[in-house]
């Protein structure tokens, strides 16, 4: 009697692609959820910064101008006229070589406005001094800066009231 060897087979089975293919796409199902919260949350960061970056040169400004070290003049609240002040400078009033004073290095632009074009000083929502807080709008200054989006942030606040 003649015994026979097994053929060897030959590549994968049907049941063996199907159930790989399952595994593959579940982990795929649960992988990309994952990955756009942890790009918002990303991108929340960067807003949290930004803004963190414009209030603090808005303030160091009003700081500067309360000290004498910038012209005062009647009727305005102290507070940068525009955003572009802040990266322009202004004169040191205090400075015998009339130096400028520099607030920021480069002016960022929202992280959220991904498809806004223009300058990045216009892609921020301006509250002016004047300007309720519940109603925030541009005026004669610059109070205070919020993203434009109209989104919601993953702890449910939406990011213009950041």
């Amino acid at each position: 009697m003649m015994l026979r060897r097994p053929r060897p087979t030959q590549g994968f089975t049907l049941i063996e692609l199907a159930v790989t293919v399952a595994i593959v796409g579940l982990l795929a199902a649960t992988a990309v959820p994952l990955a756009e919260v942890s790009w918002q949350r990303s991108q929340e960061q960067e807003l949290r910064l930004q803004l963190r970056t414009l209030r603090r040169a808005i303030d160091a400004y009003k700081q500067a101008y309360d000290e004498g070290r910038l012209v005062k003049t009647v009727g305005e609240s102290g507070y940068p006229p525009t955003l572009g002040v802040l990266v322009d400078g202004v004169v040191d009033a205090s400075s015998a070589q009339q130096a400028k004073i520099y607030f920021l290095r480069r002016m960022p632009r929202d992280p959220l406005a991904r498809d806004f074009e223009g300058a990045p000083e216009e892609s921020w929502g301006l509250r002016s001094y004047a300007s309720e807080p519940d109603n925030p709008s541009a005026g004669a200054d610059v109070f205070d800066v919020y993203s434009k989006s109209a989104g919601v942030a993953l702890n449910g606040v939406p990011y213009r009231q950041w």
